[in-house]
């Protein structure tokens, strides 16, 4: 047999087998093409788990060095607005689980609208995190641009409210105003991708994708986006909670 001959014979054993469009070509089933995705997508979530590790740690590190500065900038925060944050997220959470479901079902109505209400939900989140950081920004909670401990409400009762912290303390502040900003800034970000790419599958399902049995690709973001939501649930209470009264 000559060497044309040979290297047919993988085209026609795979021409053999019938394949769902949405199966690639080096796949030779769809749950095998599942499988390898949602490892893809937990290896990805992996590397997202270490990077916002190493940010959880230098909180809690400096936090156990500044202790009496991060109370005293956890005072700052509007506890309102993370609280209503967190229910908008584990809300949202539960919109793309049932988007998800819905793609499973082949509902294609059903996964617009629960894509739909997943997007309002995250954009809301975004625009209350907006309201924080400009209200932060007009009370001078900024590191490095318009910082200033002279509007801090202090949390000590020896104190009078008028009486702007000692230069040690605003300068320990101020480091715990940059975790914040730089955790939460970093979450926004991942929450802006995620309303990107759920607006690229909204359109592809507007199209008739993802209810045709490949939900691969909704499923998948489905973990990214329950992903930033679980980040939250842990921002939240080391950012707002912890110490929040003595």
């Amino acid at each position: 047999m000559d060497s044309q001959a040979i290297a047919t014979i993988p085209e026609q054993e795979h021409a053999g087998h019938e394949h769902p469009e949405y199966v690639r070509h080096h796949f030779a089933t769809a749950a095998q093409q599942r499988e390898t995705a949602n490892f893809g997508m937990w290896l990805f979530l992996l590397t997202e788990i270490m990077f916002f590790s190493g940010l959880f740690a230098a909180y809690l590190i400096y936090r156990n060095w500044y202790y009496p500065a991060f109370v005293t900038g956890s005072h700052q925060l509007k506890i309102w607005a993370g609280t209503l944050n967190t229910l908008v997220l584990i809300c949202s959470s539960f919109t793309m689980a049932m988007a998800v479901y819905s793609a499973e079902m082949r509902k294609r109505k059903a996964l617009l609208r629960w894509m739909a209400i997943t997007l309002i939900l995250g954009m809301g989140f975004l625009c209350i995190k907006g309201y924080e950081w400009h209200d932060e920004w007009e009370h001078h909670h900024v590191p490095g641009l318009n910082f200033s401990t002279t509007a801090f409400t202090h949390v000590d009762p020896r104190y009078p409210m008028d009486k702007p912290l000692a230069p040690d303390m605003a300068e320990k502040t101020q480091t715990y105003f940059s975790l914040y900003f730089t955790m939460t800034g970093l979450h926004a970000f991942h929450m802006i991708v995620g309303i990107c790419v759920l607006i690229f599958l909204m359109y592809k399902a507007w199209g008739g994708a993802y209810t045709n049995g490949h939900m691969n690709t909704v499923e998948n973001f489905g973990l990214y986006w329950h992903f930033v939501d679980i980040v939250w649930i842990f921002l939240f209470p080391l950012l707002y909670l912890i110490s929040r009264h003595q």
